[in-house]
């Protein structure tokens, strides 16, 4: 990490003279920590304190959230008054509310759960120090009862946009749309990062009081507010702080936001937008604001996890199947329409006004990453790797600063798909998708490998070495790998004793002949390439059974296991049923979709297709764009789709004609 000092941050120059943060001991943490309740999950990941990552392609991009993005977005949050909102909400500081959004707080405590992530896989004295300020600022922020929403304290009367609606000026009047309870869920979730990345209970405890009052407030009870949130995540943020502390009225509470959803007699219903049309159990289409939706169906499924529900169960997966049969990008992106940042009809696909909010996609990861940890299936990994490699990071520019909220398939250098910009922008009056990448992207190497007592997965494939526990026995784990710029893995096998336990390892999707789980994409020729399996050198002869090599044996120090996926330029095709893509294709060189960029193909550009008998090379540029293969034929050359708009404004496109 970059050094952090009080002198970038200009605001608390002025009021540390507030900061005051008590470290809870360590044995009152203990004992709080092994009162923990179970999530309900059979799969465990692998917690990223455990894994050291070496990887040539991801640490790179961690390493620049960590040490370019995490400041810079602490700068800009300065700059635009979001710690100011605290300190003015706690009467610290006199003055109106400023930013546009009711739900800036958030900002705040997606970076302070980012950069704690960041402490989880690496101390930082410093950066730890930073946290503890800022946490002291959100503190003063917060009324007495717990409740915690600057704009709305400094001001009821006066939101900071004309959106949401004022009648009496009080709280909760306007729950569609105020974020209330959308900015309680992103700090319970940051405070449990925090607290599991230092022990520390500052935020925690923050997080606590403001639970406890939404406990009291919300339910059937004589006096207590009906209502479900109009944007969706708090579920997820209390059924972590259950996790965490055991109290039951959490889980409780995040199960009466979700049963209620779609209930006339509980409140006013929302409609389709905050997918608030039917009750949940009875939800099978996708609809409605991707984000929000992601983040319910997620909040859904720890629901499935705890309480074995069927009917929320048979809800969840009918949702997801229609999300990837019907509603997904090649890239992994969801949501097609800028109206509404919202899912379109099945099969409304468009490219060039597509939306793909970065925010969704991260959702969508945080969706399936739960689907996997409930029934160990390798397609939820299929979906999370496309999305990482494609439509995630494709958000966040090579330096770090620069970011696309909508993520489009194709620019003519016109249509201003990014609010307002051909290209990427530096800040958005709404700057949740910059924050919300700071909060991801540090977790990433948490979703390498997962694991049970006697079973380890592994999920992803990037340099690292990781020790943990697998049952009773110590383990260490290790992989070498060009992914994904080549198929080639090595991984060594290091248990503590001899020890029989299985080996699960991922056959990606591509690997397999397969896109997405489902029909709605299809490699047009199969590729008649088989990936290679060797355990110690030699043949093991295991067969790939539902999207996994499954090793058995009795594991000894230094045993070695090699696997080839063999990669090769494949083009895909969409079901016939998506009418923006009919007659067109688009290229994959492994899990890396492609797109070509007028910047490299300024003669020929809008007349680039591709012919049934093209032959493609595959080329690595050391120098282009941080490093990547690029595809060349004689007509064009192609990029990874995640690295296009680093040059300036650019007409790109993914879908090329075929002829």
């Amino acid at each position: 990490m970059k050094k952090y000092t009080f002198h970038t941050i200009t605001i608390f120059l002025s009021f540390l003279v507030f900061i005051s943060c008590k470290e809870t001991k360590n044995d009152e943490v203990q004992s709080n920590k092994t009162s923990a309740t179970k999530a309900g999950y059979e799969i465990e990941p692998v917690n990223i304190q455990n894994v050291k990552l070496s990887d040539s392609f991801w640490l790179p991009i961690i390493k620049r959230v960590q040490e370019i993005t995490i400041q810079y977005a602490i700068q800009k949050c300065n700059e635009e008054g979001r710690f100011e909102n605290f300190l003015i909400a706690g009467k610290q500081k006199t003055g109106t509310v400023r930013g546009e959004m009711p739900f800036d707080d958030t900002d705040v405590y997606k970076i302070i759960e980012g950069a704690s992530n960041t402490l989880i896989s690496a101390p930082n004295p410093k950066l730890d120090r930073v946290l503890d300020s800022l946490i002291a600022i959100v503190k003063i922020g917060q009324e007495k009862d717990g409740y915690l929403t600057t704009w709305r304290t400094i001001n009821p009367a006066k939101p900071p946009c004309t959106w949401v609606p004022v009648i009496e000026g009080k709280r909760w009047e306007s729950l569609q749309i105020s974020h209330e309870l959308y900015n309680s869920g992103h700090l319970i979730e940051a405070a449990v990062v925090h607290y599991e990345a230092t022990g520390k209970r500052n935020f925690l405890d923050i997080a606590i009081k403001n639970a406890d009052m939404l406990v009291r407030t919300f339910g059937d009870e004589p006096g207590q507010v009906k209502g479900v949130p109009g944007h969706q995540i708090v579920e997820t943020g209390l059924l972590k702080l259950y996790q965490v502390t055991g109290n039951k009225s959490y889980s409780k509470l995040a199960k009466y936001y979700l049963d209620n959803r779609g209930n006339p007699n509980n409140h006013k219903l929302y409609g389709e937008y905050a997918q608030d049309h039917i009750p949940v159990i009875q939800q099978n289409e996708v609809v409605g604001h991707a984000v929000r939706a992601v983040y319910m169906y997620a909040g859904m499924t720890d629901i499935v996890a705890l309480t074995k529900d069927k009917s929320y169960e048979n809800a969840v997966k009918n949702l997801w199947s229609n999300m990837v049969n019907k509603k997904m990008y090649i890239t992994g992106g969801i949501g097609s329409r800028h109206d509404g940042e919202a899912f379109g009809a099945n099969y409304e696909l468009p490219n060039l006004t597509a939306y793909n909010e970065t925010c969704a996609a991260i959702g969508d990861v945080y969706w399936n990453h739960r689907l996997h940890n409930l029934y160990g299936k390798s397609e939820y990994f299929d979906v999370i790797e496309r999305t990482m490699y494609n439509g995630l990071i494709s958000g966040i520019s090579l330096d770090g600063k620069q970011f696309f909220y909508p993520n489009a398939l194709e620019s003519d250098g016109v249509f201003k798909s990014n609010r307002g910009s051909c290209t990427r922008q530096a800040w958005f009056d709404c700057s949740c998708c910059p924050t919300n990448l700071i909060r991801f992207i540090p977790s990433i190497p948490g979703l390498i490998y997962s694991k049970t007592n006697d079973v380890l997965y592994v999920n992803l494939y990037a340099s690292n070495t990781a020790s943990f526990t697998l049952g009773k026995t110590d383990l260490q784990i290790s992989q070498q790998t060009g992914y994904p710029w080549n198929g080639k893995v090595a991984l060594s096998v290091n248990p503590k004793k001899e020890c029989q336990f299985t080996i699960k390892l991922r056959v990606p999707g591509w690997a397999r002949n397969e896109v997405l789980p489902g029909d709605l994409y299809s490699y047009k020729k199969a590729t008649a390439q088989k990936p290679r399996l060797t355990i110690n050198g030699e043949s093991a002869g295991i067969e790939i059974e539902n999207g996994y090599y499954s090793i058995n044996r009795s594991w000894k120090k230094g045993d070695k296991i090699a696997i080839n996926f063999p990669m090769e330029v494949q083009e895909v095709q969409t079901n016939a049923k998506v009418e923006t893509n009919k007659n067109k294709v688009s290229l994959e060189y492994g899990p890396i979709v492609y797109a070509v960029e007028e910047v490299d193909n300024k003669t020929n550009f809008d007349k680039i297709d591709i012919e049934a008998n093209d032959t493609f090379k595959v080329k690595k540029e050391a120098n282009l764009l941080n490093g990547v293969n690029v595809i060349e034929n004689s007509k064009f050359k192609a990029i990874p789709y995640y690295s296009w708009s680093n040059r300036g404004v650019n007409k790109m496109k993914v879908w090329l004609d075929y002829k």
